[in-house]
Formats: structure tokens, sequence, C-alpha cells
């Protein structure tokens, strides 16, 4: 399994950034995780939007959904010279209501409900969610192939269940949007970058990936604050490919 990070601020990017997108490819399955402002932009980099085989949205924030506005047009553009042949798969949380209703159009897309405790197979991948703490109905997501498991915190505030929904994961894609000296003990709807590491810990994760960063934050300040808890922390990188394996 392979993640590959197309952006990774929030709620809006840094100069030349991208907020939150990640490219996940098995068994030549490509997934699209999220797909905030300037995402459609780096995924062409890897393959165009109508060779896709499913859209997934941790929640309906527009710093996690606003390239799908535009990705449509590319959709429908396919479909008219005969690249695009049934609608594109798009699994999301249906709350808020409203939000959901304006994802469809001209039936480019077949949207499905994603909802805690349902499991999903898509391709190889077999995905479970549990719902995060936050401002919107969001989810983490648990994904396993036979060859890795990849856990992704979505946006959240700490919980008690994260730890357990990430336990033994190979690669923890966790939000850290905060460091410690901006918020203590702990920030509204999100993480510290400190929060982070010490969940991945207490998961016992193998890696830690550190994503959602602040665009006004220095990220090395960021990973500094991880590894006093956990060594195995990175920082995501906008362009690089992790291999999620055992």
């Amino acid at each position: 399994m392979k993640l590959t990070v197309l952006g990774r601020y929030g709620p809006y990017p840094a100069a030349g950034g991208a907020c939150s997108g990640y490219l996940l490819e098995a068994s030549g399955y490509r997934i699209l995780i999220d797909c905030g402002n300037g995402v459609l932009s780096r995924l062409q980099h890897y393959l165009q939007p109508w060779e896709l085989e499913a859209v997934l949205l941790s929640h309906l924030h527009f710093d996690h959904t606003a390239d799908l506005m535009v990705l449509r047009y590319a959709l429908d553009y396919a479909r008219s010279s005969a690249r695009l042949r049934q609608p594109l798969p798009l699994h999301a949380p249906p709350e808020p209501a409203a939000e959901f209703k304006r994802l469809p159009y001209k039936d480019l897309f077949e949207t499905v409900p994603l909802a805690a405790g349902e499991d999903l197979f898509l391709g190889p991948f077999a995905l479970s969610f549990v719902e995060t703490v936050h401002s919107l109905p969001c989810l983490a997501m648990r994904i396993e192939t036979e060859k890795g498991v990849l856990v992704y915190s979505g946006d959240t505030e700490h919980f008690d269940g994260l730890a357990g929904f990430a336990a033994g994961a190979d690669l923890f894609l966790c939000e850290a949007n905060f460091q410690e000296k901006e918020s203590v003990p702990a920030p509204a709807n999100h993480l510290s970058a400190a929060g982070a590491a010490r969940i991945a810990r207490r998961a016992g994760v193998k890696r830690l990936l550190l994503t959602h960063l602040h665009p006004g934050l220095p990220p090395a300040l960021s990973l500094e604050e991880a590894r006093v808890h956990f060594q195995a922390a990175e920082l995501a990188e906008e362009g690089e490919s992790y291999l999620v394996s055992r």
C-alpha cells in the first residue's frame, strides 16, 4: 500500500501548498482521501481524476472538500470525451445534510453515505470508521490490506477511543494542527503535535506522519514537539510517497 501526500495544510494552505488530500494505491486500485484546495492540481502529477476508483471524505469542511467543486468539471469533460464511463463513487458522512446534497453534479458522482461502525470494502482495501470529536461530523479511517495497516485521524481533538482505533498501525497519519505552546492543555476540534505523538505512543504504531499542519506555525517545531513523546514521528511532505507495510 502506498500513500502519497498531495496536501498537508489546514484550515488554509501555506504559500505554494495545498490542504488535505492523499492518494492511496494498492494492487492497481487508486483512492483519493479528502480533496482540499490545491489537491486536484497535485493529483494530476500521478493520474487523471477519471482514473480514480473512489473518493473518500473524512468530513465536509471546505479544506477537505473544496477541489471537489472543480474536480466535477474534469469528470464532466472526461465523460463528454468518453473517458469516464460510469459515476465516480464518492463516500462521505451525510451531515451536514445541506453540504452532502451539494456533492452530486450531473450524475458524475455516485454519492454513498459513510457512518461510524460500518465496514467498507474497495478493491484490496478493507476500511472501518470511528467518529471523531470535531465541529462537524468527521470519521477517522482504518484501512487494511494483506500487507499493512494505515490509520487516518481525520480532524479531531483528543478522545479516548482514538488510540485503540489506531492500535498497531504500520502508519498513523494524524492531524497536528497546533503546537502545545498555542493551546494548553488541548485545542478545541484539533490536536497538537505533542497530542498526536502521545496517541501514537499509546497505540503502539510503527510510524507517525504529522499532517493538517497550520500554515502559521513552523513545521520544524511541530516535529520537535512530537518527537519528545514519539521518536518515530515525521512531517507529511507534499509530493512524497510512503510505503505502508508490516
